[in-house]
């Protein structure tokens, strides 16, 4: 089904994740220490990585800004797996551009589904808008480019998604559990405070058109139905 790079320093559990892995019909390459795991990704081209944070040689965190610093591995889903669970570091976790976060023990189960959950969102059914413009704002959704008053903005490919969600429901609220199931792509195990993090980070990096991104006071968000509006 996909190719998922497991880059996990304990080896019982790399080999009971590579076990499960391929019962449901993934391929896996797998590494224990960070520096094999760049090497692997850039010489197999993972679907998926499954990245723990917590590893011998240069932290996961390391890792995922080395693997989003790639123009070639960028778009990359990453998952993280630790046994670190406060929020502050989740929220690190997806600033730096991860897709999910799973936090130890967990079940193999469950985090076969986020697996499949981020598969669906990295290679999604073609229902968006290819290309629009909205006042400074051009979108190329298939090429995943963006450009602000002609200037190109990098988007990680989850920022990606909020934007493409937030403008095709666009002039309608979405609350921070809306877009945590429909960007997110199951019932995330984060607070809403994360989703605040992102519009954040879209804002910031969308500069002037990060005044399309409304905030609905004790509700949520939405994006402007006009580029005249004025947003906060």
């Amino acid at each position: 089904m996909a190719r998922i790079l497991v880059i996990e320093d304990e080896q019982d559990l790399q080999n009971v994740l590579a076990y499960n892995l391929r019962a449901a019909g993934h391929e896996v390459v797998a590494a224990l220490r960070g520096q094999e795991g760049l090497r692997l990704a850039r010489a197999r081209r993972p679907e998926v990585v499954l990245l723990d944070l917590m590893l011998p040689d240069l932290p996961g965190t390391e890792v995922c800004k080395a693997l989003k610093a790639d123009p070639a591995l960028r778009d990359v889903p990453v998952v993280m797996l630790t046994a670190k669970g406060e929020e502050v570091d989740r929220v690190v976790g997806f600033e730096l551009g991860a897709d999910d976060y799973v936090v130890k023990p967990f079940s193999v189960r469950e985090l076969i589904l986020r697996i499949q959950a981020v598969l669906r969102r990295a290679h999604p059914q073609p229902e968006t808008v290819p290309t629009f413009a909205f006042g400074c704002l051009r979108v190329d959704a298939a090429a995943h480019r963006v450009w602000v008053e002609g200037d190109e903005v990098e988007l990680t490919a989850l920022e990606f998604r909020l934007l493409l969600t937030l403008y095709e429901r666009r002039d309608r609220v979405q609350s921070r559990a809306t877009l945590l199931d429909v960007v997110w792509g199951i019932e995330a195990d984060i607070t809403t405070r994360t989703v605040d993090t992102h519009v954040k980070r879209l804002r910031e990096k969308l500069r002037a058109a990060g005044a399309y991104v409304e905030t609905v006071r004790g509700v949520g968000y939405r994006f402007a139905g006009s580029p005249d509006e004025e947003g906060r």
